[in-house]
């Protein structure tokens, strides 16, 4: 009975979500760890026969394994989830997980880089060799749109739209948005281009890819993270940084220059306004240390 639903959420977060494999097998996952409890429990219970009460002992039982509070979170997501599934095909009319309450999360708030600091680590490239050139134009793209580090090195030729300052991106899901960008990233991702990427040669399959390596090939996530930690460390900058730093840069600077929250998570792709909403908790930092810097009353 289970492996008939978990086939039909699997066909429903692929055709209807558009989620990709790793999310696909993640929510397929937590379904697993269910099923499995319940054989534990020599449970012959179908999705509709479940209760809250089932379900909070569930929950108990995966935080007794010792799971994290994030792993827990992310359990019941993918249980609230699949009931929303089972309620859209009417394999159940009650959705258990309604009450069902995730463990307390305290949401960390990343390092940022001031633009002095960005500046700081874009200034430490070497501008005489070509991968000075070609990181340049990646750091000044990362910055000006805020993008993934994923979506950096998939950018393709074909969704530069220079002409009118905007590039599309395929994000998470495959879903695409339009991003704004910079004068400078356009300025240096044409240098690039015209000066140093038609000089190599190119894998077949990859005359779209913007960034290429040396053999001609796309960047790997890890070979950004490299070269920035690289920069970093010659900038002097004491942060623990890697390239989704630049993202949550771009974000919080928008915030802080009053940047409307809706359009700051356009920009982002996130889905949900929630997960935007942790940069106006950088702002209120942002205002504190301000409030302590010039006044008076919290010299």
């Amino acid at each position: 009975m289970w492996e008939a639903h978990k086939k039909g959420f699997k066909a429903w977060l692929q055709l209807e979500k558009s989620l990709s494999d790793n999310s696909v097998e993640a929510y397929l996952h937590d379904i697993e760890k269910l099923t499995f409890y319940l054989t534990q429990q020599n449970e012959t219970l179908k999705p509709a026969d479940l209760t809250l009460k089932d379900l909070e002992k569930f929950v108990q039982w995966i935080n007794e394994l010792g799971m994290t509070v994030a792993s827990q979170s992310r359990i019941i997501s993918g249980l609230r989830s699949f009931y929303k599934y089972c309620q859209l095909e009417q394999i159940c009319i009650i959705d258990p997980t309604l009450l069902l309450e995730a463990p307390k999360m305290q949401r960390k708030l990343p390092d940022i880089l001031s633009f002095e600091e960005i500046e700081q680590i874009i200034g430490a490239l070497d501008l005489s060799t070509p991968e000075g050139g070609r990181n340049k134009a990646i750091l000044e793209t990362m910055y000006s749109c805020g993008l993934r580090v994923s979506e950096v090195v998939n950018l393709r030729i074909s969704n530069l739209f220079m002409d009118v300052g905007f590039i599309k991106v395929i994000g998470k899901g495959d879903k695409e948005r339009l991003v704004p960008i910079g004068r400078d990233a356009i300025k240096f991702i044409n240098i690039y281009r015209n000066n140093i990427r038609n000089q190599i040669y190119i894998k077949p399959g990859e005359e779209d890819i913007v960034f290429l390596n040396r053999r001609g090939q796309r960047l790997t996530r890890v070979m950004i993270f490299l070269i920035l930690k690289a920069l970093v460390k010659k900038a002097v900058i004491n942060k623990n940084i890697s390239p989704h730093t630049f993202r949550h840069s771009f974000a919080t600077h928008l915030v802080e220059g009053g940047a409307d929250l809706r359009a700051v998570q356009e920009m982002l792709g996130h889905e949900s306004i929630t997960t935007t909403e942790i940069y106006t908790h950088l702002d209120r930092e942002f205002l504190r240390s301000t409030l302590q810097q010039f006044h008076p009353a919290f010299k």
